[in-house]
């Protein structure tokens, strides 16, 4: 295992150089692909070897990976997060000319905290579809650069703003990006990903913070970073699946994109791409489809995505008894209404694991009159029905464009992920 420095400033440039989940699947394309794992295609034939490392990808956004070990149980270790994180999406024809400026035509993709969103320097970032001599073809971009501020209205003017304030998204989320009117996103937009404007059909872009990660505290003991929802637990959960010493299962890594709005597109849990994959691989190691039925029931899944940690102001808003901190571990997350799918058997399994790993463990359960959202156990279970546990890594301003964590939690993870790949079914 690496020291925490190590540990978090690799995270910290997996996050820098993912602004958006089309550049994280592509990061974790490329790191895969450093490891050993050889790439497949859906759309043609899967060749597949014992003790080969394969991965697949989904619209760019989303990725499935898994090694098929010389020997194993019939089963699969599955754990996934998702890519995505909220932002806002840059409309087509997004240039508005008000004020003797030109703004930026945006709309709300996820729920995010909005005010945070204000005075902050942004850029612009996610892929572009272009017409090269009469194939379609994509490529991603980021301008990397202050490009964009969203301004706040002075206090003068709105005497109110300290006590409560309704933000009209299309009135006052409209990015500024120049004074001159001959200025087009578009026009930055083809220079930086060298392809002509007129040549430009489509685009999936999106606003992103410019902060910088940091550690900080009196004993360095926090992080703070864009998009640690959820790249902070796709990241080490990566880590684990790597590090993973003779597997006696099957295991299988999972970045699903579009967590955040639903889930339900093609790249989403609550599509087919973990169940084709999952299908494609067992028939390629000559599995029946009653083989395949077997190990399902047999297999596991870590739903991994991050979790609220009690409010330093907000207590109160918190469940009165199980409080997860930051650096206080792995948090295991509940709920009656089925939102997370950990029950008694499938968190004792992972307390088990928590100790073997040598890694501590927390609560998380709702306020019980607060609803809380769900994630990506329940909804991948409409496909692949499997046990599964919900966990994450508790963090404070969940959806903020600048989240915090704890510094020790991100190697707990690494560890716990670890020796999950590596437990007996």
């Amino acid at each position: 295992m690496k020291n925490t420095d190590d540990t978090l400033n690799g995270l910290f440039d997996f996050i820098k150089n993912s602004p958006t989940s089309f550049h994280a699947v592509a990061n974790i394309r490329d790191i895969l692909g450093k490891s050993g794992f050889t790439e497949l295609s859906e759309s043609e034939p899967w060749q597949i070897a014992p003790g080969g490392k394969y991965f697949v990808t989904r619209n760019g956004s989303a990725l499935i990976s898994f090694c098929v070990p010389e020997s194993y149980e019939k089963a699969f270790m599955l754990c996934a997060s998702h890519s995505d994180s909220p932002s806002f999406k840059i409309k087509e024809n997004p240039e508005r000319k008000e004020a003797g400026c030109v703004k930026l035509n945006v709309e709300k993709y996820g729920g995010m905290l909005i005010q945070p969103w204000f005075d902050r320097p942004l850029s612009v970032a996610g892929r572009i579809v272009f017409n090269d001599g009469g194939k379609i073809k994509e490529k991603l971009v980021c301008v990397d650069r202050d490009l964009l501020v969203i301004p706040n209205l002075a206090i003068h003017m709105n005497r109110d703003a300290n006590e409560g304030h309704k933000v009209d998204v299309q009135k006052e989320i409209e990015p500024v990006l120049s004074l001159s009117e001959k200025t087009s996103l578009l026009s930055i937009i083809s220079q930086q990903a060298g392809v002509p404007k007129e040549d430009i059909l489509s685009h999936d872009l999106f606003l992103y913070a410019r902060s910088e990660p940091t550690k900080w505290g009196a004993e360095e003991e926090f992080i703070s970073a864009p998009r640690l929802d959820d790249l902070e637990c796709a990241w080490a959960s990566l880590q684990g699946f790597l590090l993973a010493e003779k597997p006696a299962a099957i295991p299988v890594y999972c970045l699903f994109d579009n967590e955040e709005v639903g889930s339900s597109t093609r790249q989403g849990a609550d599509s087919t791409f973990l169940s084709d994959a999952l299908e494609r691989l067992s028939e390629k190691i000559g599995w029946s489809g009653e083989d395949y039925k077997i190990a399902l029931s047999k297999s596991f899944m870590l739903s991994a995505d991050n979790a609220h940690a009690v409010h330093p102001n907000y207590a109160e808003k918190a469940d009165p008894i199980n409080r997860p901190v930051l650096n206080g571990g792995i948090v295991i997350k509940y709920n009656a209404a089925q939102k997370y799918t950990s029950d008694a058997v499938t968190s004792a399994f992972f307390k088990m694991i928590c100790k073997k790993a040598g890694v501590k463990y927390q609560i998380f359960t709702n306020n019980s009159n607060i609803a809380g959202g769900s994630t990506l156990g329940n909804i991948s279970q409409n496909h692949v029905s499997v046990p599964c546990v919900d966990i994450g890594l508790a963090q404070w301003a969940m959806h903020s464009p600048y989240e915090s964590a704890g510094a020790e939690d991100v190697e707990s993870m690494i560890k716990a992920a670890k020796c999950f790949f590596e437990e007996e079914v």
